[in-house]
């Protein structure tokens, strides 16, 4: 007997990455009016309501890319160590940033949270490359997406001195 569903586990995947998107909405939906809304942002910032649907499609792609690879790779083992890891790596990183920039107001912090994330997410996608290409391709849209988020980052810290 099946304990557990085939298809139980491209679920939890996909919808793993969604958990820290929804804790760190409950701060940003807080700081968005109030502190947010005081900062100087550059004239190419998307509108807020951009954001939400942008990272859920992320953290869906992003986690449907990481079941891929578990899959591949035949589960949780020596040779998933490294792939997985450094997925799991960019994921934390991913969701520290939310506290560290809404909660904090730590606009330069959050910047270097950005940047590593940016560069172990890019490392994930270069090892998952020789695995599934197509694991590795679904990370693309992140890995330019985190590009212009670093990029506003740097423009928000950068613009304002003030709120440091």
């Amino acid at each position: 007997m099946e304990v557990v569903p085939a298809w139980a586990p491209a679920v939890g995947f996909t919808l793993l990455p969604h958990a820290g998107g929804f804790l760190g909405s409950t701060i940003t939906k807080k700081e968005i009016p109030t502190w947010y809304q005081t900062l100087q942002k550059p004239s190419w910032c998307p509108p807020n309501w951009v954001f939400a649907p942008v990272w859920g499609t992320l953290y869906t792609s992003m986690g449907y890319s990481s079941y891929l690879v578990w899959k591949e790779l035949g589960g949780f083992n020596e040779k998933s160590v490294v792939p997985l890891g450094l997925y799991a790596g960019q994921l934390a990183l991913n969701w520290a940033w939310t506290p560290v920039f809404f909660g904090a107001h730590k606009t330069g912090w959050g910047l270097v949270t950005l940047l590593l994330t940016a560069g172990t997410a890019t490392a994930t996608a270069a090892s998952w490359y020789n695995i599934n290409r197509t694991a590795a391709y679904l990370m693309v849209p992140y890995l330019a997406w985190l590009t212009l988020a670093s990029a506003l980052n740097y423009r928000i810290w950068k613009d304002n001195p003030s709120k440091r």
